[in-house]
């Protein structure tokens, strides 16, 4: 959900059910090294509530469109990181093929 002001549209607010601080700081992160942001946060309301509230303001750009390239860029971030792990993995596994054998077992 997004909460902002119709005549502002640089300024939101936006409100994520079911997630905490390991999305949050993320996207906050991320948000944080697009030169378009002036200021991203977050916070969680309460902590019994499985929700988050990232707050991002822009240069001029509309902050919708900021969060939704900060959520692209966090994706292809996380799939980078999981193709060089598998490839580790099979690098690993080619070059120690015994002790690979002990560690599926």
């Amino acid at each position: 959900m997004e909460h902002r002001s119709f005549n502002d549209p640089s300024a939101a607010t936006f409100s994520l059910t079911d997630e905490d601080h390991t999305l949050a700081n993320s996207v906050r992160f991320t948000l944080n090294q697009d030169p378009r942001v002036a200021f991203c946060g977050y916070s969680i309301p309460h902590p019994s509530e499985a929700r988050v509230n990232i707050r991002v303001q822009t240069t001029g750009d509309p902050a919708s469109e900021v969060l939704i390239d900060a959520c692209r860029d966090l994706m292809q971030m996380c799939q980078h990181v999981r193709s060089t792990f598998d490839k580790a993995v099979v690098d690993f596994k080619m070059s120690h093929p015994a002790e690979a054998m002990n560690i599926e077992q």
